[in-house]
């Protein structure tokens, strides 16, 4: 079978808390950032949220991309690394149960714990992650599946990779791979704290023949070490031959040769933010895999990134990327 997407990534499950300014800094979590963490400080945090209602859902960065895109109606396959322990059966069920094809079918797991994320969701809908590894902190080059990349159309690297040594370089290994082959190359830059200590292994998977890179405005704005759009837009133009520089409201950028294409947001009230940049990387990456033009392929973006926002929780309902593809298919047909 050939893929539209094949990504590597961190697997993660996610477990969402609405918290309060107030619980917020009483956990000390530091507000819109993803902070690393590990067993001893994920204890304390639990201890913070313990009368909270939460929910839980299969995540990471890439494995929500590619969820999406399999929502939408793409194939994708999904490398990564879980435990063989109850989070880790959870996690490979639910890329299953998405459409999801992966290399956890076809190994065993190892013992340990599966990774994962406390997600605090304050009122104004900014997230605040607390990421504990576990078993995805030793994802290497045993998670390719090198005959998968060749024959898929887009190989997409997390940028929260860039943490792992190991998890780097089977990024960097698949995306050899993937060029040899002619597949198209993606990343994100995942968030500023990448950015901040990770630059180099960043710096490695966007490399010199990138064709698409994702990152939100913030992030932006540290990568380039300015607030102006306008340098952002010439600096960012050189990293890749499509760059999707999404801004919230404001909507989104299209960068590409020399030009800059403005593709408006959809009108949502924000809850939520947590796996917009997701759930825009993978449904842009579903319609320019199906024919579509970088414009159009943003403006679906921006309107599933809005429906998730509107919401609780990082993925959508099959129902919701349903209605919002018959959204996109009435709204092709008007122009």
């Amino acid at each position: 079978m050939s893929y539209h997407l094949y990504a590597i990534g961190n697997a993660l499950v996610d477990t969402e808390y609405e918290v309060t300014e107030a619980q917020l800094q009483a956990a000390g979590v530091e507000k819109r950032h993803m902070t690393l963490i590990d067993g001893p400080r994920r204890a304390e945090l639990l201890t913070h949220v313990h009368s909270v209602k939460s929910h839980r859902t299969g995540g990471g960065s890439a494995g929500n991309t590619v969820v999406a895109l399999a929502q939408l109606g793409g194939r994708a396959f999904y490398s990564c690394r879980v435990a063989d322990d109850e989070l880790g059966d959870f996690y490979t069920k639910d890329l299953i149960a998405n459409g999801v094809a992966t290399n956890l079918t076809h190994t065993k797991a190892p013992t340990g714990q599966t990774g994962s994320c406390m997600v605090m969701v304050t009122p104004d809908a900014e997230r605040s992650m607390s990421t504990f590894l576990g078993a995805t902190a030793d994802i290497d080059e045993a998670a390719l599946h090198p005959h998968d990349i060749v024959k898929a159309r887009v190989y997409y690297m997390e940028g929260y990779l860039a943490a792992s040594p190991t998890g780097l370089a089977a990024a960097i290994k698949g995306r050899a791979i993937a060029a040899q082959a002619g597949v198209k190359l993606a990343t994100t830059l995942s968030d500023m704290s990448m950015i901040n200590f990770c630059r180099p292994g960043l710096d490695a998977m966007v490399g010199t023949d990138l064709d698409f890179l994702f990152c939100n405005e913030e992030e932006a704005q540290v990568w380039c070490g300015s607030t102006d759009v306008a340098h952002m837009c010439q600096q960012l133009g050189q990293q890749a031959k499509t760059v999707c520089l999404t801004r919230s409201a404001k909507g989104c950028l299209v960068i590409e040769a020399g030009q800059v294409t403005e593709v408006p947001a959809a009108k949502v009230k924000a809850i939520d933010t947590n796996g917009a940049g997701d759930m825009f990387a993978g449904a842009f990456l579903y319609a320019v895999t199906h024919g579509h033009s970088h414009a159009r392929a943003a403006w679906l973006a921006n309107q599933c990134a809005g429906r998730v926002v509107s919401q609780y929780g990082n993925r959508l309902s099959h129902e919701a990327m349903n209605s919002l593809k018959a959204d996109f298919a009435q709204h092709m047909a008007t122009i």
